[in-house]
């Protein structure tokens, strides 16, 4: 998990979902973060993580439902919400943590 924790401790944020494969909003998710990851380029960092992958993550931040998306800055948790979200409001999430 040394991985994880150095991309979520990145100067840009970084929007993490996680999600699983039986999950049907994850799916619904998928094109609306390839749509985000078209728009914002190379300016913020988007990864999913499975729960049932990687239950050490799932639990460290506490992930009791899927969807679950966080956007990280430098660490900390910036923002949280379970369930879809559209790609324009996770767009200007992104840009708001961009120069913070």
């Amino acid at each position: 998990m040394a991985n994880f924790n150095e991309i979520i401790n990145s100067e840009k944020p970084v929007l993490v979902d996680f999600s699983a494969e039986w999950c049907g909003p994850c799916k619904m998710m998928k094109p609306i973060l390839e749509d985000l990851k078209s728009r914002m380029g190379d300016r913020a960092t988007i990864l999913k993580v499975d729960i049932d992958q990687n239950p050490k993550a799932a639990a460290a931040f506490k992930i009791q439902s899927v969807p679950t998306l966080i956007i990280f800055k430098k660490g900390a948790v910036r923002w949280r919400k379970s369930g879809v979200v559209q790609a324009k409001e996770l767009e200007n999430l992104l840009q708001q943590n961009i120069n913070v």
